[in-house]
């Protein structure tokens, strides 16, 4: 283990939101497979499912409807999140699992003062005890959304490389803004990461072309490629890195993890080691 990872591994984990209030952009495949990176990089990394429908669950082994205790007891019922999250078949990576339960949370939280912290006073508890804690969040700008941001240090947006895709990134945004302004000052935007990358499509181009126009420096430079073993992998309850290890998919959000270290000062890459997938790479491999 390299000195930088060390130093790493002294400060508090950092906490980073998976979120987009659009469906079908990639969210859930991104935060296993981003966990399940750190992890394979020996980085002890929480998965935690904050999505009633449970697939961050089933996508990395566990049956949601053979989970008795989940996130929904930590927030209602106060039970300790360290005694219910499960250790996954990949080294380093644990999940804290999600149940169908949890779409009644909302409801029987909207009468809780501070309701929009309860989140982060269950996650400041096990920073300590994790390098990365990645949430992945409903597709919607809810209650338990606002809470995962709140909770959070950074937000990361996967974004379906499609036009309608565009619509629903300004009403993000701007939700963002006011959980910056009201709830949480420290919330930082992570990055923007396009996913569902198809390079012979025209209009997939023209859409990455208009984001990094727009936003810059904020989107992420790798690119996560449509691929087959990405779309495979939950139905055999492994990350894309666990299932194919080679695949385009497995090896893109290895990329983009690394640039997100990179980013965050967590290791040290020198430039002839990068393999960010830009969009004129176009080689695929299912």
């Amino acid at each position: 283990m390299t000195k930088k990872k060390n130093e790493a591994r002294k400060k508090p984990g950092k906490i980073i939101t998976l979120a987009n209030q659009k469906g079908g952009v990639g969210k859930t495949t991104s935060a296993i497979n981003i966990a399940a990176s750190l992890a394979i990089l020996e980085y002890k990394t929480l998965l935690v499912d904050a999505d009633p429908q449970a697939n961050a669950t089933s996508g990395v082994g566990f049956d949601p409807k053979a989970i008795k205790t989940s996130i929904y007891e930590c927030l209602v019922n106060e039970v300790k999140a360290k005694d219910i999250i499960l250790e996954t078949e990949t080294p380093n990576l644990f999940l804290l699992p999600s149940h169908l339960d949890l779409v009644g949370a909302e409801i029987e939280l909207i009468n809780q003062p501070n309701r929009e912290k309860i989140f982060k006073g269950i996650l400041d508890e096990l920073r300590n005890s994790y390098d990365f804690i990645i949430i992945d969040c409903s597709p919607s700008l809810g209650l338990i959304t606002v809470n995962a941001l709140t909770a959070a240090d950074s937000v990361l947006i996967p974004v379906q490389c499609e036009y309608f895709a565009l619509e629903g990134l300004g009403k993000l945004l701007n939700t963002i803004k006011i959980v910056q302004s009201r709830l949480n000052p420290k919330l930082e935007i992570e990055g923007i990461v396009l996913t569902m990358f198809d390079p012979r499509l025209r209009l997939a181009n023209q859409v990455v072309d208009e984001i990094k126009r727009h936003f810059q420096n904020i989107v992420f430079e790798t690119i996560v490629h449509r691929n087959t073993r990405l779309g495979e992998a939950p139905s055999f309850g492994k990350p894309a890195i666990m299932y194919d290890a080679e695949s385009k998919g497995s090896l893109n959000y290895m990329n983009l993890v690394r640039e997100m270290l990179q980013r965050n000062n967590a290791t040290m890459i020198a430039n002839s080691d990068k393999e960010f997938n830009l969009v004129e790479d176009t080689a695929s491999k299912n």
